[in-house]
């Protein structure tokens, strides 16, 4: 097994489906559970999101709202354009601001898990492509 696969693929929200909707906006698999409902009509997105190692996301904005990451297991990295990337642990929360570009996603060596509480809407970017991925320390 991966490092941490088990840990992920045992987390107690769940570890959900192949992301298929947004794989498109991801290099690599992620997978997703949703964890509140449609029909409890609020309009805040709860998932569990589940990522191999190796994955991350586009650079993305949010409008209209906002998104908060509950790192639960595995390890991971954020950054916010400008910033370095931060290394994340389960535990750590991270803000992220209506209009902050910033992209989201497993180590190369780890699975990653985190719970994503987002409002509003996404605004998809370009990928952070390979050469940039491979030059973060683990």
């Amino acid at each position: 097994m991966t490092k941490n696969e088990e840990t992920v693929k045992n987390d107690m929200f769940g570890f959900g489906d192949k992301n298929v909707a947004f794989a498109k906006y991801f290099i690599g698999t992620s997978y997703l559970n949703g964890l509140v409902s449609p029909d409890d009509n609020i309009d805040i997105n709860v998932s569990n999101v589940n990522i191999e190692p190796g994955c991350r996301n586009d650079w993305h904005i949010h409008h209209d709202g906002f998104q908060i990451l509950l790192v639960t297991a595995g390890e991971g990295w954020y950054q916010e354009e400008g910033k370095s990337a931060r290394k994340l642990h389960p535990g750590d929360v991270v803000a992220i601001h209506e209009g902050v570009k910033h992209w989201h996603g497993a180590t190369k060596d780890s699975w990653f898990s985190h719970i994503a509480i987002t409002k509003g809407t996404s605004e998809w970017l370009e990928k952070v492509d390979d050469s940039y991925y491979e030059q973060l320390a683990d």
